[in-house]
């Protein structure tokens, strides 16, 4: 695996929405700069994971025909969705045990959110769609 410039804009925007977060909500807790730093790193490789594994089953449920088959795909799309918020407070609490917590389901799932929107925004900002793309 390759480390492209776009993955180090990734962390440093997790990091900025995490440190955030932390200033923000006293549920979110991490000890120190460098935990908060390998956090933005953590958060970076499963996010990474969960998004190749939801653009996975989307692509199996726009590319069947049958009936069945998409619905079952739907239904690991509703099983992926909110257990990949119980994936990151399990490998974060797995990974550094008290020294960094991210509150619970609710505070995860609007940090996710909210680390997704950053990183889509200042992808365009930095790399905004051509004109031929958006014609096309």
């Amino acid at each position: 695996m390759r480390l492209r410039p776009v993955d180090l804009v990734d962390i440093f925007v997790y990091l900025v929405v995490l440190g955030v977060f932390i200033q923000l909500f006293p549920e979110v807790i991490s000890e120190s700069f460098l935990l908060a730093l390998l956090t933005a790193v953590l958060l970076k490789v499963v996010l990474e994971g969960v998004l190749f594994v939801k653009k996975r089953i989307v692509a199996r449920i726009r590319g069947t025909r049958s009936h069945g088959i998409r619905v079952l795909n739907v239904a690991a799309l509703l099983f992926v969705l909110p257990g990949s918020k119980f994936l990151v407070l399990e490998i974060v609490a797995w990974v550094f045990g008290d020294a960094v917590y991210l509150g619970g389901f609710l505070q995860v799932t609007a940090l996710i959110i909210v680390l997704m929107l950053a990183r889509g925004g200042v992808r365009r900002i930095i790399d905004p769609p051509s004109r031929e793309s958006q014609a096309g």
